[in-house]
This record gives C-alpha cells, structure tokens and sequence, in this order.
C-alpha cells in the first residue's frame, strides 16, 4: 500500500492489545497470571490500558492473548465498559509480531497497537490517532533508559533507525508501545520467518522503513507512559496512580480513596495517598499507608503498620505485622508479627542480581508466612510457599517450597 493510499485512511478507532505474554522479568508473580493481569495499584494494569483507549474514542477493541489467558477472558468477559471485546489467541509464545498477527482478521484498517502492560495517558493514543497518515505511526518518548527499550532515531518528523535494547546509550529517544498502523504491517510481517522461536513487531517496523514505498512517521509525547519490568516496580506503578490520582474509587478525604464496601475501624489510620478496594477490612490500631493499595478483600490485622506497599485481593496480613516497600500477591496469608522491613539490597531475579534495589520483599499468589517471620530485604518468595513461624528469609525461595527452623 502506498502512503498516498494510507493518507486518506479515517482517524483509526479499533484498537489491537497485545496480552499474550507472560512477564518472565516479573516472576514470581507471573508464575499464574499474565503481566497485564498484575496489580496496578488494586487494579489489572490491563484495565488501565484499556480505559485509556476508551477515552481516546476507541469503539472496538481486540484482544491478543496467550499465556494464562483464561484469566483476562474471566476478568473481562465480551465487553468493557460497553465496548465489545474480541479475543485472539496466540498458542506458542513467538514473539509481539507473531501475536498481532493473530488478529488479522479483526480490526479495520487503519487501526491502533498497544501493549497490555504498560501504563499510558490516553493523550498519547488520541495524538498517535489525530497524526497517523502514513503506513505506521510509533508514539515517541525521550528518556534516558532508551537502552531499556526500542530505542529510535528521527528525521523530519519520521523514524529513520529502530534499534531493540541497543548495546551503547547514545540513544535518547524510545518507542512507547502506542502504534498506529494500515494494514500493511500485516503483509509485511508474513514475509518474516520466526528467527530463534520469536517472530518480534521491530522486526516487521524495521522491514518497513527499510522500504522507499512505505513511511513510518512518529509522534513526540511527553505524557505519562509507565512499564512494570521487575516485581518492584509495581511499587513505583502504585505510587505514580495515588499521586496522580487516577484512582477509579472515588477519593473520600483529600488522597484517600476507599470504597463504600470497605470496612475500616474506627481506631485505625489511613496515611494519604492510600487506597483501599472493595471489601477490604482494615483492623483497629493498624497504620495504613502512605503510598498503600490494599486490594479487593484484603484483611489489614490490628495494629499492623504498612508503607509503601501493594497487598493483592484476598490476602490476609496478620495483627502487629510490619511492612514497608513490600509486593504481596493474590490470596497469601501473612501472620502475626511478620517483618518486612523494607531498605536497598541486592536483589536476585533469574539469576541476575539487581544491585541496590529498594525492596522489603515479594510473595507471590497463595504464600504462606508464619508467626513472627521476618522477611529480609530483597527476598522473593514463589507461589504455594510456606514459610514457618520466626523463620529468617532472604534472596529466592522457589515455589511450593516449605521452609522451617
């Protein structure tokens, strides 16, 4: 297709979302779920992407999933806030160009691209919509971890290099994962083998700017784009939602949003900016907060102090149990007197080592921590562990481990 032809293309209003991965940097609380189904704040991060295209006018919405991906169809079902869904599955993980081809037969063309674990403005969708003319159109974002990411250069407005997690730093400019494409992209990347057990989307925008007939254009944003690479950055993702206040409960003090079907004591105390999801209790005497997102059905015990903090959906945090800079996944139970007392350390993650990483410690779904344990900083503790009363911990416990004195 030529860039004439795509310049009379409408303003796109179906949108592709990628969902199918799993979040290996994210492990071990990507053991049961997708990363788009980790918490942001008390919510999927998913549902964030989602509103944000919603917002940006965006009326048809398909959905590429792979991994775990009975657990976004369970949590969405056909529609969202009144938006048929479509669901596209990839069956063998081959890589983000590999999974949008899964779902060619469904948008219009032109349509959007975005990724489903990644935070954004929806100012950022409406910008790449109102400026795609040509074949592609990448949202750009200037930062210093360009290296991080799909680092880009620009000439007169269009992307002239894509370059995947380039080896030196000089790149200051990245792609943010907020595309706009003709359908094109889809022919492009049928003409592409599956290289290595990964067929990746760079691969098919590189293909395409190497072609004289095609233009891939770019749009400057400086709106908020956030990604959750490692546990702890949901942490940091919970931070940025209080401060900025893009809490769906609506606030009941001055950055404190706690919904009508909580239960707090009236002897506890909430620190803003603090969340507290559906059916959540918190306990008398227990401290909660500041930067704290206790999710749907969660029990906050007496007298327990938590900071900096993300507590997933029905999980339980015993009385007297203190807490800081500290991930808990869905369904765990933390007993009594826990301590997870939060400060830098080296953090192990698939063997690589994290150096200086502010982080008390990770449980993944359905842990168990006795009495009186004490969680070290940087410790990550698999799904279906068991961690023994006035157990000392630290670095990785693998999953369904049991660990006594």
């Amino acid at each position: 297709m030529s860039d004439t032809a795509a310049n009379d293309q409408s303003t796109p209003t179906a949108a592709v979302v990628l969902a199918a991965g799993e979040g290996r940097r994210l492990r071990p609380l990507t053991a049961n779920r997708p990363k788009p189904m980790l918490p942001a704040g008390t919510r999927p991060i998913l549902e964030y992407v989602l509103n944000a295209l919603i917002d940006a006018g965006v009326d048809d919405i398909h959905l590429v999933v792979g991994y775990h991906g009975d657990r976004v169809r369970s949590h969405f079902g056909p529609t969202y806030q009144g938006v048929p869904l479509t669901y596209h599955t990839q069956q063998n993980q081959l890589g983000s160009g590999h999974a949008l081809l899964q779902a060619r037969d469904g948008p219009a063309d032109p349509f959007l691209l975005v990724n489903g674990d990644q935070i954004i403005d929806h100012r950022i969708v409406e910008a790449v919509q109102q400026q795609h003319t040509e074949t592609a159109t990448l949202a750009v974002v200037e930062g210093a971890n360009a290296a991080e990411y799909g680092a880009v250069r620009i000439t007169d407005g269009e992307i002239t290099e894509l370059t995947e997690q380039p080896a030196s730093g000089e790149f200051r400019l990245f792609n943010a994962g907020v595309y706009a494409f003709s359908h094109e992209i889809f022919e492009t990347l049928d003409t592409l083998a599956v290289d290595h057990g990964e067929l990746p989307l760079s691969a098919g925008i590189q293909q395409l700017i190497a072609d004289p007939d095609h233009t891939v254009g770019s749009v400057r944003t400086d709106h908020f784009w956030m990604d959750a690479t490692h546990p702890w950055d949901l942490l940091a993702v919970a931070r940025e939602l209080l401060a900025r206040g893009w809490i769906s409960i609506p606030a009941t003090d001055d950055g404190i949003y706690c919904h009508d079907t909580a239960s707090i004591h009236p002897d506890a105390t909430l620190v803003d900016p603090v969340v507290i999801d559906s059916d959540a209790v918190v306990e008398a005497g227990a401290v909660v907060g500041p930067y704290a997102a206790i999710g749907a059905g969660a029990t906050i015990g007496a007298g327990a102090v938590l900071r900096d903090v993300v507590i997933d959906s029905d999980t339980t945090v015993g009385p007297n149990t203190t807490a800081a800079e500290f991930v808990a996944g869905q369904g765990c139970a933390v007993g009594p007197a826990v301590t997870v007392a939060g400060g830098p350390s080296d953090v192990v993650l698939n063997d690589e080592v994290h150096s200086d990483i502010n982080l008390g410690g990770v449980l993944a779904d359905r842990a168990v921590v006795g009495g009186g344990a004490t969680l070290e900083p940087g410790t990550l503790v698999g799904p279906d562990t068991t961690i023994g009363d006035g157990v000392v911990v630290r670095g990785q416990i693998d999953a369904g481990s049991r660990v006594v004195r």
